[in-house]
């Protein structure tokens, strides 16, 4: 038995167990709890006593660290709750409905709605949670009215949440990526580059996330829906069942009744002025927190969940404004129902909080296990030619992601990985793209990773059930790294970007050319 538990690589078991559940039993809940089961027994090398004390550790881990308050995942949690009354009593105001009934006079067709998704996922590009969390609130309404399925709309705010991010250099992500790479700059003697410029050089090589956003819109345009997305539409489409799964921990919602004659300002105003503070708050945040107001040093120490929690109680105190605005003179509304839109509210985000926590358990846990590390020295240990090393280390952190959940904790381990391997061989041309390969990696990972914290979120903002979300978007992920990949091999190849740019461009052309010649999209059927 201790030899077993012992086995060289006994960490990768846990998550690829949780992935497998996951794709078996289509429960998230079931399939986390395996995973943290499973991560803390090998931990504990069989001894239960160590075990319980691992799995306890792991959940109190969530919100205590350092002997103080976990911030981080804290203000997620409130931030959700904040989000979550803030959407009920925006509907209760009537500025939801308002909203949509303006909206439907600029957006005319199903293709225009899924296009406005994508366009203000585009530019809600400063932080991927923030992204996934608002474009779906504010996209749903919309969506909904011309029967779009949820498990669409999660796909096209998961799309254009990370892969955004990842491409921005104003963004929490992109100062963070400057920040990792400036080390190898120093360490492959290329000092003439700043992290800056090569975080722009590594833009045009982050093919996967490229691939991705282009593939979106050819989804959206031309209605290319397969796999299970394919089903999901078709009950959209011919039954109006916009999502056929329920969130596995969801509750029977309260009724909420609906103020008439309001106005969309109801809607628009609070969203903005959350926009505007977690903005404002970021570059406040991040100053005090660098001692420098410059941008890159504002967002490379940016406090974002902070920020967060600022913008939702701004939102939120104008939502109530504009609600006791609208209601006070209508006979319909009591105080009873101040309590019902909070009890509401919470209850519509406490499904996302708890596959949250179990996905922070779980993470805990795997980092522990070194599950990271392992793959890591895999691709350090491995003697392939140096032509194929960005493709390798593209798999790498696909797998890496999908297994840990975080796209964050790829780059942690496979940056510094990947920097050393190429410097130590001398191929410092294949430095950047090998960075890159990572960066690209490490979303593509993160789109299929049900454990991930950002395709939860992307499930929460767009009322999907996560699962069905996962695997709707699944297919759509699996080719745009396919292709990706394709970049990789000819730049490791051939050093130039243009080149594999061009070869990731004819996978796409070939998708295309598939799609509008061969491919038959979902009509309404006549009954």
């Amino acid at each position: 038995m201790e030899s077993f538990l012992n086995w060289e690589y006994m960490p990768l078991i846990p998550p690829l167990l949780t992935l497998l559940l996951v794709i078996v039993t289509r429960k998230v809940g079931i399939s986390l709890g395996a995973g943290i089961i499973t991560s803390a027994f090998v931990i504990a090398n069989g001894h239960f006593g160590e075990f319980f004390r691992l799995v306890f550790d792991s959940f109190i881990a969530i919100f205590i660290e350092d002997g103080g308050l976990n911030t981080w995942n804290a203000y997620i949690l409130i931030f959700l709750t904040l989000l979550g009354i803030m959407t009920a009593f925006m509907n209760m105001s009537g500025g939801a409905r308002a909203f949509t009934n303006w909206a439907l006079t600029k957006v005319k067709s199903r293709r225009g709605a899924g296009l406005m998704t994508a366009v203000l996922g585009i530019i809600v590009f400063i932080d991927d949670y923030f992204s996934a969390l608002i474009v779906g609130q504010v996209a749903k309404p919309i969506t909904d009215k011309y029967k779009i399925s949820r498990a669409k709309l999660a796909y096209m705010v998961d799309t254009t949440a990370s892969p955004v991010a990842v491409m921005m250099p104003v963004s929490s992500w992109g100062a963070g990526i400057m920040g990792l790479t400036a080390p190898l700059l120093v360490a492959a003697g290329t000092t003439n580059i700043s992290p800056f410029q090569s975080f722009m050089y590594m833009v045009p090589m982050n093919f996967y996330v490229i691939s991705a956003i282009i593939m979106m819109f050819i989804v959206v345009i031309f209605k290319f829906d397969i796999g299970p997305m394919r089903k999901q539409e078709e009950l959209a489409i011919n039954e109006g069942i916009l999502r056929d799964k329920v969130p596995e921990f969801a509750e029977q919602e309260d009724e909420l009744p609906v103020h008439e004659g309001s106005g969309a300002t109801a809607l628009i105003v609070p969203i903005i002025a959350l926009a505007v503070t977690v903005v404002i708050a970021m570059y406040i945040t991040g100053a005090l927190e660098g001692g420098s107001w410059s941008v890159f040093s504002v967002m490379e120490n940016t406090l974002i969940t902070h920020s967060l929690v600022a913008g939702g109680i701004v939102g939120l105190i104008l939502t109530m404004f504009y609600y006791f605005k609208h209601t006070k003179g209508d006979d319909d509304f009591s105080g009873r129902h101040i309590l019902l839109g909070i009890k509401t509210g919470f209850l519509a985000m406490f499904p996302a909080m708890l596959v949250l926590t179990f996905a922070w358990m779980i993470g805990g846990l795997i980092s522990e296990l070194g599950t990271g590390e392992l793959l890591g020295a895999m691709v350090e240990s491995s003697s392939l030619p140096v032509e194929l090393l960005p493709g390798v280390i593209f798999i790498v952190a696909c797998i890496m992601a999908m297994a840990t959940g975080t796209s964050w904790g790829s780059f942690g381990i496979l940056i510094p990985v990947a920097g050393e391997i190429i410097i130590s061989l001398g191929e410092t041309e294949l430095l950047l793209p090998s960075v890159a390969a990572v960066l690209a990696g490490a979303v593509f990972g993160d789109h299929c990773s049900p454990i991930s914290d950002s395709t939860i979120l992307s499930s929460t903002g767009s009322g999907s059930d996560h699962i069905v979300h996962v695997m709707t978007q699944l297919p759509y992920a699996v080719i745009s790294a396919l292709i990706g990949l394709v970049g990789f091999i000819i730049l490791g190849m051939t050093a130039n970007v243009m080149l594999a740019l061009t070869g990731v461009l004819a996978g796409l052309i070939v998708v295309f050319i598939i799609v509008k010649f061969m491919y038959r999209p979902v009509t309404k059927q006549n009954t």
